[in-house]
């Protein structure tokens, strides 16, 4: 048995190819899955839980299948689908985590795993931009609009972010080591799983806490994961066929 860790998948209409693979990958992994951690951004976009698209019907009943198999499922939110809700979750039997957790690994050691995007504190606006949509008073306004206008609101918060992020060097929207270092320090963990960066690698951190950090990548040309089962844990890739 093990467990697979996924993140930055992005689902949208757009890219059928995607989730063609994800829904894959999930008969792939049906097997011998214990649990599946979807750490983020696993939707471009999402508006609430009462928005679902139709489209995404093939999605939540592979993961329900999947559910149903005895696969523990975890979801938690990336700064794409961070609106993703209790009714989600439990529509398709996961369980939210918070930002940053800490679980036990099949070899059972200690690993947190996060999104990543709270490590990238060089981005100043970007991490006032977060504080500012994950506060409860903003999800409580945005959730009151019509879906028409959180439509609206979503896209052009898209179209803000592809425009900032041409104008920003790759160093300020990867990860700041001191934050990653006070991150270790903090939990006292000999491994970080997370994503967001789309930069797929394994780190040797080193300093007052030694272990490794595993980044996820984004599912584009190839989709990524991460299989943890008792001997140990293996960045994986595979093509993603047109």
């Amino acid at each position: 048995m093990a467990d697979y860790f996924i993140s930055d998948l992005h689902l949208r209409p757009e890219r059928p190819d995607i989730t063609r693979a994800f829904l894959s990958f999930l008969e792939q992994i049906s097997a011998d899955a214990e649990k599946l951690y979807l750490l983020g951004d696993i939707f471009e976009a999402w508006i609430g839980d009462d928005a679902m698209l139709p489209q995404i019907e093939p999605i939540t009943t592979a993961l329900k299948q999947l559910d149903k198999l005895g696969c523990q499922l975890f979801f938690q939110h990336g700064n794409r689908d961070f609106l993703v809700g209790p009714a989600f979750a439990e529509h398709i039997g996961a369980t939210l985590l918070e930002e940053a957790c800490v679980i036990e690994l099949p070899n059972h050691q200690s690993a947190l795993i996060m999104h990543g995007d709270q490590l990238c504190t060089d981005d100043v606006e970007y991490q006032q931009f977060r504080g500012l949509v994950r506060s409860a008073a903003w999800q409580h306004e945005f959730l009151a609009k019509t879906l028409e206008e959180r439509v609206a609101i979503a896209q052009q918060l898209r179209e803000a972010s592809k425009a900032s992020a041409k104008i920003k060097s790759n160093a300020i929207m990867d990860v700041n080591s001191q934050a990653v270092a006070q991150t270790f320090a903090q939990y006292q963990v000999p491994i970080l799983i997370h994503g967001h960066t789309h930069r797929p690698a394994i780190h040797q951190q080193q300093g007052v806490v030694e272990g490794a950090r595993i980044v996820l990548g984004d599912w584009d040309t190839h989709l990524w994961y991460l299989r943890a089962d008792q001997q140990g844990l293996e960045l994986l890739k595979e093509p993603i066929e047109a």
